[in-house]
């Protein structure tokens, strides 16, 4: 069997791809970036065609047996609903050219007759378009997709874990019907082996159904959270929502406008053809937070929402630095005529009686503070004077990575709501050397958030007077 997945540098595609290979069908590969392809690890057992489902698609529907129709333009444009539509007709038109046996589409769920919200409209009319000719259709309608990296997911991820207390519109308490991405994709898989028979909308959905507070709940627990608080209110009107949600999250507002439109919406399956012809899902609700949040903490996310080749969901788009995304972070540069190794012998002499360079005094009261947390604070200084080495004691740091004469990271282990580390990375010139610090913070939580942004006038002195004090040192050796 040969298939052809569209959108596979997406959410959905690019983790169907390996599975589809695993399964023994040969894959090819539409996409309209091919070089965002390139660092996925199952790139060289597949064909990659360049182009987009507006066509030409000779090449890519050439000799195909299935076809997965995966994208999707939501708040890609103002007139996206539309050229949604048009794109899916351009699709079915070429596809039927091509003699291909079946088109696999992935749509959303929801009953035409409730004021479906734009983007719920616009995927069954996507299914509609693609149906129109004669090539047969199956067309899986999903709710909210429960992995590490959905939008949908990491939408409820950052709302449960930054907001201990939510003022919520009423749609937090519409029933869906969440579904592990593990369980969609083997519905996928499964799709393209389906007898020749089997066409038309199957439901699939996980074994439970839930309020979005609900929902809220199991998360906070199987993240280890207190309860959270929810204030329903009747005041907030999707639009409101969507730009908290773009605030808080890092979902961007474009993004996150359809989605919140379609939370109004009850998504449930009504009927069990899929359990039928592929057998019920194997993963609960909470068993598919518990496999998100894995992923994430052990960083082996394989996709996210914002890998999709649209401007709304680019990286810059979707973390901006004031949302309290990902990462935080104090980046800090400098030029030096000192060579790279001597920057890095003086950086490997931080700490202990050494000190900081700049101001000593933060330095220990931030060291008194983390004591009387319960933290190491400065006590622990230094095992010698200037060999390092990793896994060695830097005061409240401890070294993670050395790797003379070009990085240094350190990570802190003081009492914080979150993660943070300090690093350097020295890079020879044609008259010395460059070098970057950089202070990295992951908050965790409201707290961290909070944390972070009380720091920040301190690291306006603290660190630019660090990264002086190296090179100042550094240039002094050198002579």
């Amino acid at each position: 069997m040969r298939a052809l997945v569209t959108g596979a540098s997406g959410y959905v595609g690019g983790r169907l791809v390996p599975r589809l290979l695993d399964d023994g069908v040969t894959v090819r590969c539409l996409a309209r970036t091919p070089a965002k392809l390139t660092r996925a690890a199952w790139v060289d057992r597949v064909e990659v065609v360049r182009g987009s489902v507006e066509g030409p698609l000779d090449a890519a529907l050439a000799d195909v047996d299935v076809a997965y129709y995966l994208v999707h333009g939501i708040g890609d444009g103002p007139d996206w609903v539309a050229k949604e539509t048009r794109d899916a007709e351009s699709f079915r038109r070429a596809a039927e050219a091509a003699g291909v046996r079946r088109i696999v589409y992935l749509g959303g769920l929801g009953d035409d007759g409730d004021g479906l919200s734009a983007h719920l409209t616009s995927r069954h009319a996507v299914g509609a378009a693609l149906a129109r000719g004669s090539v047969p259709v199956l067309e899986l309608r999903a709710a909210v997709i429960i992995g590490s990296g959905s939008a949908s997911f990491e939408m409820l991820r950052y709302l449960v874990e930054v907001l201990p207390i939510m003022v919520t519109p009423r749609w937090v308490a519409t029933r869906c019907q969440p579904i592990a991405i593990a369980d969609v994709l083997s519905y996928l898989v499964a799709a393209a082996h389906a007898p020749d028979g089997v066409r038309g909308v199957i439901e699939i959905g996980g074994p439970d159904v839930v309020s979005y507070a609900q929902m809220m709940a199991i998360y906070a627990a199987e993240a280890g959270l207190r309860r959270r608080i929810l204030l329903p209110v009747p005041v907030l009107s999707p639009r409101l929502s969507s730009h908290w949600v773009g605030l808080v999250t890092p979902v961007p507002t474009a993004l996150a406008r359809p989605l919140v439109d379609s939370l109004v919406n009850e998504v449930v399956v009504r009927d069990d053809r899929a359990a039928t012809l592929f057998g019920p899902p194997r993963h609960d609700l909470r068993e598919a937070v518990r496999l998100a949040l894995t992923a994430t903490a052990r960083r082996t996310v394989a996709t996210t929402f914002s890998d999709a080749d649209l401007a709304p969901f680019r990286a810059d788009a979707t973390d901006p630095s004031w949302a309290g995304g990902t990462e935080l972070r104090d980046v800090r540069r400098a030029h030096t005529t000192a060579a790279p190794a001597a920057v890095f012998a003086v950086l490997c002499e931080l700490g202990g009686e050494r000190g900081w360079y700049y101001g000593e005094l933060l330095w220990r009261v931030r060291g008194l503070v983390d004591r009387v947390w319960g933290g190491p604070g400065l006590r622990r200084g230094r095992r010698d004077p200037s060999d390092l080495r990793v896994g060695d004691h830097v005061d409240f740091w401890r070294v993670e990575r050395l790797e003379a004469p070009h990085r240094l990271t350190l990570h802190a282990e003081m009492i914080l709501p979150g993660q943070a580390w300090l690093e350097w990375r020295v890079d020879a010139d044609q008259t010395g050397a460059r070098v970057i610090q950089r202070a990295r913070f992951r908050p965790r939580g409201l707290g961290g958030r909070l944390y972070w942004y009380a720091v920040l006038p301190f690291h306006g002195v603290v660190f630019p007077g660090l990264l002086r004090g190296v090179i100042r040192d550094a240039e002094r050796r050198q002579g």
